[in-house]
């Protein structure tokens, strides 16, 4: 189907067909994150983030394009959860720049906006790195606005295109994507949206929404969609250890043989991922390749049977607060994101104001932290998101409050925790916000956590498992082991120095509290020179947070 130009439906259909495909393959794009412990996920946060924006268009009643866009990206912007949902929020707050005030784009004026996408992204980003998700939305654009088409689907064929060639090339720009054998998952959640947006107009589909499950595993199933409906029912994942050159050729002799395809390759791999009826025949086809590596077919129907959702639980990261939020007016009020019911009541015992359930696995939206700094009655409102993938949304609900909100970069808990005790009512908020930045700065964090997926160490030849406990300074993976107390005991070693004075516990749901009072009294007699505190943090997926001032 040729199209000269494209209106507000056919845009329409353009995003909501990318949300349903991402949201899809959220999984497999969460697959590609290099870093092993249980964070927050570029799929999940990227899919939530598009929902959320196409949620926004879903009854619109219009045919401009521009109308269609600038709800889409207000949609993305309140809804952005995460830094790679706050990015792709912007390249949606690009293209809607791009396209303000028209009824209909021709391909020039796509490009165009696409461009607009692309320099909105990279102002968003304080420090831009190549290999990401960045590269590709620029690569796209530049694209986009070369080969100088006429035909929409024509530049949107070709830019795509484009975006595939650069997404594959994001291993050789990033050296920690190299040496986990992945391609940027950003990048890849990307280009599934630029394939799911060409699709719709290639193949003139009128796209509907699709109630699909998103969580922290991926999306596993669809209100929508009767168990009948599921043309192709095994999801097949591996790799091929062969020569990637022949990635293409692949994915042109499988393509056939089912839907939702991605073939990637890069040096001695190619990843596979398709819905097939068949995966027998696509692994048959594929060792004439190479060894296969990492297989893993799920029975879709089956989930469908057995997961047939009930509430989105994930959508909407409860807000928890004090009861009570007092009318009257003050000059100081508090925001945080916590997750674990003994760190929340820390926070509020404190008294922080709200506390936005959230963190790892779970990063709140800029309209969750928004909707918090709308309910206070404070004359300056401080956010500490204590986590550094939600840094960038609440920068973003600072931005769109008309009130005075100050973003306190924290990215751990403990950080959090010593801001706000260290808060000095007394003084004026400019200074209150240049001591709180330069405070958390002082504060020696760690954690102890588990390897969701087999790694190697940047930086050396370690290998990390599936299951071993992982101990974090600083976010970053200094210890590797099988004893949780074992790793949590190095990790305070690294930490603690002659002038440290004060030793901070927060032990998770998942630990037996005699073995932390044990753990704890080791500590106290090894370093007598140091206050030691242990709280119940109750805290999932990390076993402690610890924290040396």
């Amino acid at each position: 189907m040729e199209y000269k130009s494209i209106n507000g439906r056919d845009f329409y259909n353009m995003v909501v067909n990318a949300s349903n495909r991402l949201a899809e393959e959220s999984d497999f794009v969460n697959s590609l994150n290099v870093f092993p412990v249980p964070d927050g996920d570029t799929g999940t946060n990227m899919s939530m983030t598009f929902k959320a924006a196409v949620k926004e268009i879903e009854n619109i009643n219009s045919n401009s394009i521009g109308e269609v866009s600038k709800k889409l990206a207000k949609g993305a912007l309140m809804g952005a959860r995460g830094n790679s949902g706050v990015i792709l929020s912007q390249i949606l707050r690009g293209i809607s720049k791009g396209l303000e005030g028209l009824e209909e784009a021709d391909a020039a004026q796509i490009a165009v906006a696409l461009k607009e996408g692309s320099n909105s992204a990279y102002k968003a980003v304080m420090r831009p790195t190549e290999g990401t998700i960045l590269s590709v939305i620029r690569a796209t654009a530049e694209a986009a606005i070369e080969i100088e088409a006429t035909d929409v689907a024509d530049l949107m064929d070709e830019a795509t295109k484009a975006a595939k060639i650069m997404l594959d090339k994001t291993p050789d720009l990033l050296p920690a994507l190299k040496k986990a054998k992945v391609v940027d998952s950003g990048g890849m959640g990307l280009y599934i949206i630029l394939s799911g947006m060409t699709a719709a107009l290639k193949e003139g589909i009128q796209a509907e929404v699709k109630d699909i499950k998103v969580s922290e595993g991926g999306a596993v199933g669809a209100k929508s969609t009767a168990e009948a409906d599921i043309k192709f029912g095994y999801c097949t994942e591996f790799i091929i250890l062969g020569d990637a050159s022949n990635a293409k050729a692949f994915q042109d002799e499988i393509e056939p043989l089912g839907d939702s395809m991605i073939v990637v390759g890069y040096d001695d791999v190619i990843k596979v991922h398709i819905h097939t009826n068949d995966p027998g025949d696509v692994l048959a086809k594929a060792v004439k390749l190479g060894e296969l590596s990492k297989i893993k077919i799920d029975n879709m129907r089956e989930e469908h049977r057995e997961l047939l959702m009930s509430e989105e639980e994930y959508a909407n990261a409860e807000v928890e607060a004090h009861e009570e939020v007092a009318a009257e007016a003050k000059k100081y009020a508090f925001v945080t994101v916590a997750m674990g019911e003994g760190i929340s009541n820390i926070f509020k015992d404190l008294g922080v104001d709200y506390v936005i359930e959230g963190g790892q696995t779970m990063n709140p939206s800029t309209q969750d932290i928004l909707e918090c700094v709308n309910k206070l009655n404070a004359e300056h409102i401080f956010i500490l998101p204590n986590n550094k993938n939600i840094v960038m949304a609440a920068n973003q609900a600072s931005e769109i409050s008309e009130k005075d909100v100050r973003v306190i970069p924290t990215t751990s808990i403990p950080q959090g925790i010593t801001c706000v005790t260290m808060f000095n009512q007394e003084a004026e908020v400019d200074e209150n916000e240049e001591e709180l930045k330069e405070l958390m700065k002082s504060v020696k964090t760690g954690s102890v956590t588990y390897a969701v997926r087999d790694t190697e160490l940047e930086g050396s030849n370690q290998k990390v498992e599936a299951g071993n406990k992982l101990g974090l300074i600083e976010g970053k993976i200094k210890e590797v082991g099988a004893d949780t107390y074992e790793v949590a005991e190095k990790v305070i070693e690294n930490m603690v120095d002659e002038d440290s004075e004060l030793i901070t516990v927060f032990y998770g749901e998942d630990v037996n509290e005699d073995e932390v009072n044990d753990f704890i009294s080791k500590l106290e007699e090894k370093y007598d020179e140091c206050d030691v505190q242990c709280y119940k943090g109750d805290q999932p997926l990390y076993y402690f947070f610890i924290s040396v001032e």
